[in-house]
C-alpha cells in the first residue's frame, strides 16, 4: 500500500520512528539495527515500508534499504513468524548476515533473537534455504556452493582468519557471530591465528 515515507525525523526509539511528512506524523516500526543507522532528530530521512493489516490497525515497518525490505518480507513468508518475530531477527543480524546463517543451516545464530526460539529458527532455514540460495547467493562472502554444513571457503579469507573461526566455533560461538568477528579486525598482516582469535574474542565478550 505505501512504498515508501520521506519526511524528517520526529521521534526515535529502538522499535519506532516518527517521521514527519509535511504535518503528519507517521508511526514506523523498525528494528534495532536500523535504529543505530539512522540520522538523528531533525533531520531527513526516507523508509521503504511493509505495511500489515489487521482488523484492529494498520502498521508500518520501515527499512532504509529495498534489501532489508525485501528480507523481512521473506522472513514473514515463513510459518509462524509475523512482523515482530522478523523485526526481532533483524535486530540481531543484519540482511547479509542472515543469508549466511540460512545458507550455512546455523539456526543458533538466528535463535539468539530475543522471542525467536529454536524450533521457529529451524523453520527460517527450512522454508528459505532453497529460495535465498537460488537469488541471493551472489550477494555473500564466504559461503560455499553446495553447503554441507556450516563450512565456508577460504576466498577472500586468510588461513590465519580462517582458523580463527574454527577456534571461535570451537569455543561454542555460531559461524554467524565468528566469521562477523573476525571480519571486523583491521587488516594486519602481522597477525597470526592466535592473534586473531584473542582480538575476535573482544568482539564478542
Amino acid at each position: 500500500m505505501i512504498a515508501f515515507v520521506e519526511g524528517i525525523v520526529d521521534y526515535l526509539d529502538p522499535e519506532l520512528c516518527v517521521v514527519d511528512t509535511g504535518g503528519w506524523g507517521v508511526n514506523v516500526n523498525i528494528s534495532l539495527r536500523t535504529m543505530q543507522r539512522l540520522p538523528g532528530i531533525g533531520e531527513q530521512v526516507k523508509l521503504y515500508t511493509h505495511t500489515a493489516v489487521r482488523e484492529d490497525a494498520i502498521a508500518l515497518y520501515g527499512f532504509l534499504s529495498r534489501d532489508d525490505l525485501e528480507v523481512f518480507r521473506r522472513l514473514l513468508s515463513v510459518s509462524g513468524v509475523g512482523p515482530k518475530a522478523a523485526l526481532s531477527i533483524l535486530s540481531e543480524l543484519d540482511a547479509d548476515e542472515l543469508r549466511f546463517a540460512i545458507l550455512s543451516g546455523d539456526a543458533k545464530a538466528i535463535s539468539r533473537a530475543p522471542g525467536v526460539g529454536a524450533k521457529i529458527a529451524q523453520r527460517v532455514i527450512l522454508e528459505l534455504k532453497d529460495k535465498v540460495k537460488l537469488t541471493e547467493e551472489k550477494l555473500l562472502t564466504g559461503v560455499k556452493e553446495g553447503l554441507e554444513g556450516p563450512e565456508i571457503r577460504g576466498e577472500g579469507l586468510s588461513q590465519e582468519k580462517q582458523d580463527a573461526i574454527a577456534a571461535l566455533v570451537a569455543l561454542g560461538y555460531s559461524q554467524t557471530e565468528s566469521r562477523r568477528a573476525v571480519s571486523q579486525i583491521p587488516e594486519d598482516p602481522g597477525m597470526d591465528s592466535g592473534a586473531l582469535l584473542s582480538a575476535a574474542l573482544k568482539f564478542l565478550l
